[in-house]
């Protein structure tokens, strides 16, 4: 009877561990692997021991995002007036939108670890993804506006454009025929890819908010230039490789 228990304890798999989630992320540049996979997978340990499913992180990003991004708009006119002290909602966009990136690193280790991916959850992920980003971009935006009316117009709506380019992009490495125009992971590369590194950037743009909500016009402009290049060097790396 002893050796029959023996057995079946042997034959129990040990729990999932922080470190398991880790080990699957998806990367995503240097900060993101440092600190975001990291927060996903303290998170995605939570969900997992309290029986939630991907799916449930992911729109639980989407609504937390949301939540922070409406909340930077609303209050955008009061924070350039002075009425609301930009430090308290600069926090709060600063912890919630890498709260709300911890949450979308964690749905996907969740969904590898427990064997619960689907194509329809990843689907998922992708539009709540474009939501939250959106909501992202028209907090920046606002917040542009709020404290320099006179920011172009042309300006947000290139920014906007431009900033997809970040979903584009990351959607298309997930495929098939996936390349990258920059295979070095050495340090110096990988501290160059952190002005396109997603959880670097909302810290920074979190940061902005922060300390000086003024600079949001020029660290939109700053966005918009280095994703309106990396587009157009993107475009050129693919149609040459087509060519060959």
């Amino acid at each position: 009877m002893q050796s029959v228990n023996t057995s079946a304890e042997a034959s129990v798999s040990p729990p999932p561990t922080v470190a398991d989630f880790y080990r699957v992320n998806r990367g995503g540049g240097l900060f993101s692997e440092a600190f975001s996979q990291r927060l996903g997978a303290v998170l995605a340990l939570i969900a997992q021991r309290t029986g939630l499913p991907p799916t449930a992180l992911t729109i639980a990003n989407l609504l937390l995002g949301l939540t922070v991004s409406v909340t930077v708009v609303a209050l955008a006119d009061r924070v350039a007036a002075g009425s609301v002290p930009a430090w308290v909602v600069g926090l709060v966009a600063l912890v919630g939108w890498q709260v709300a990136y911890g949450l979308d690193c964690a749905d996907g280790q969740l969904a590898r670890v427990t064997g619960q991916g689907s194509p329809a959850g990843a689907r998922v992920d992708v539009l709540c993804d474009v939501a939250a980003q959106i909501a992202l971009v028209t907090a920046l935006s606002a917040t542009s506006l709020a404290q320099r009316p006179s920011t172009p117009i042309w300006l947000i709506a290139a920014f906007a454009g431009t900033w997809m380019v970040n979903l584009v992009t990351s959607v298309m490495q997930a495929g098939p025929n996936a390349a990258s125009m920059i295979t070095s992971t050495s340090l110096p590369v990988r501290l160059v890819k952190l002005i396109r590194d997603y959880g670097a950037v909302i810290f920074v743009a979190g940061l902005v908010l922060t300390l000086a909500p003024a600079w949001t016009t020029w660290l939109i402009a700053a966005f918009t230039l280095v994703n309106g290049g990396f587009l157009l060097a993107s475009i050129g790396f693919s149609a040459r490789a087509s060519l060959r």
